[in-house]
């Protein structure tokens, strides 16, 4: 099954739809879970460093945070590089979880 990257931006975009405050730039960290037991890790987080992302592995082995940023806070920049961070994930055995600002 191929992955419906139009859902996902119409997600992305819908996040915005009657927020206020947020900041005008932020790091974003978009979040990654393995969805197979024999992925290869280091070369997801390499192909994401290559791009310019910064990784960290969460503690409980299933997950990565791809960090980017700081870039504007808006629905097209964010999806931007949401969607070349799901590429990246989707050919190394990782499925997209969402994004956040980073803290």
């Amino acid at each position: 099954m191929s992955h419906n990257f139009e859902a996902q931006r119409r997600e992305t975009f819908a996040t915005f739809k009657g927020v206020k405050g947020l900041p005008a730039q932020s790091v974003i960290d978009f979040i990654f879970f393995v969805e197979e037991t024999d992925a290869n890790w280091g070369a997801f987080e390499k192909a994401l460093k290559a791009r310019g992302f910064k990784t960290r592995r969460v503690g409980d082995g299933e997950t990565v945070i791809a960090s980017f940023g700081p870039i504007p806070v808006t629905p097209e920049a964010i999806w931007d590089k949401e969607r070349l961070a799901t590429e990246i994930a989707l050919a190394h055995d990782f499925y997209p979880d969402g994004w956040e600002l980073a803290e």
